[in-house]
């Protein structure tokens, strides 16, 4: 028979060191592989704002399997039928967008358990993440592996984030930089002296609660700051930034090294 997976994210989170996160927005599983190999703890296959649904996502889980990078899912919405797909899927460890209130948190906590404590339907022996029936002990053994992360990202979430944080059966707390500037009055500029007060002050709290604390800092120095402020996960990159990235340093390279003429040579 089969072993239920550990789920290495989870079991980590109690290390002292960051772990390294990279963002997935291109919706493609060979390029999900090709970011599993490049030695991220965790990467995040983005539900919310990639092109993403149920079967592409299962795709990318699929990709990276056989690496150590644990996945992460963060579904588009707060749908416990979603979360129920998801989890029948094999993902672990959800990053759920918009959570504002304890009580959005509580109905998430939910929507992962298997009745008496919660609402996921059971369906073991045609899931992926049972081994199809192959894992007998699964159901009595999952939630032991599941996590659940609940991303708050406006200032309404920062005003309950104390009962947030109380409630059972959230791993942690991931602050969204860009939407919580935006509920701030400060589109576009997370880096905003409110908004990074904000930030370290959230930070600190989730940590002083036992929970894990998460954010997502794309340039290096602000993610170092982020995690002086408390963050124990932290997305450091984009996929689709990185490829945009790299390919306007080809172009910029080229042209500085050289003029280059109008005339294409034939192939």
């Amino acid at each position: 028979m089969n072993k239920l997976p550990v789920n290495t994210f989870k079991s980590a989170l109690s290390n002292s060191h960051p772990l390294l996160g990279l963002w997935l927005a291109s919706a493609n599983p060979y390029s999900a592989e090709i970011a599993a190999s490049g030695g991220f703890d965790w990467l995040l296959i983005d539900g919310e704002h990639g092109p993403n649904d149920v079967p592409t996502i299962l795709s990318q889980l699929q990709a990276v399997a056989a690496y150590d990078s644990h996945p992460i899912v963060r579904p588009v919405n707060q749908n416990p039928a979603l979360i129920k797909q998801l989890l029948d899927l094999g993902a672990q460890t959800l990053l759920v967008p918009m959570v504002e209130t304890a009580q959005q948190a509580r109905d998430l906590v939910s929507a992962m358990r298997y009745a008496p404590h919660g609402i996921r339907g059971v369906g073991a022996s045609i899931a992926r993440a049972a081994r199809w029936g192959g894992i007998n002990d699964y159901e009595a053994e999952v939630e032991r592996q599941l996590c659940l992360l609940v991303q708050v990202e406006s200032a309404r979430g920062i005003d309950n984030l104390p009962e947030i944080l109380a409630v059972e059966g959230v791993d942690g707390v991931f602050i969204g930089p860009a939407d919580l500037s935006a509920s701030m009055g400060h589109m576009g500029d997370p880096l905003h002296p409110d908004v990074d007060d904000t930030i370290r002050a959230a930070l600190g709290a989730i940590r002083a609660s036992g929970k894990a604390a998460g954010s997502l800092a794309v340039v290096p120095d602000v993610a170092r700051r982020y995690i002086e402020y408390g963050a124990q996960f932290v997305a450091v990159a984009i996929d689709t930034g990185i490829l945009v990235n790299g390919m306007q340093a080809v172009l910029s390279a080229m042209h500085a090294t050289a003029p280059l003429g109008t005339q294409r040579s034939g192939y």
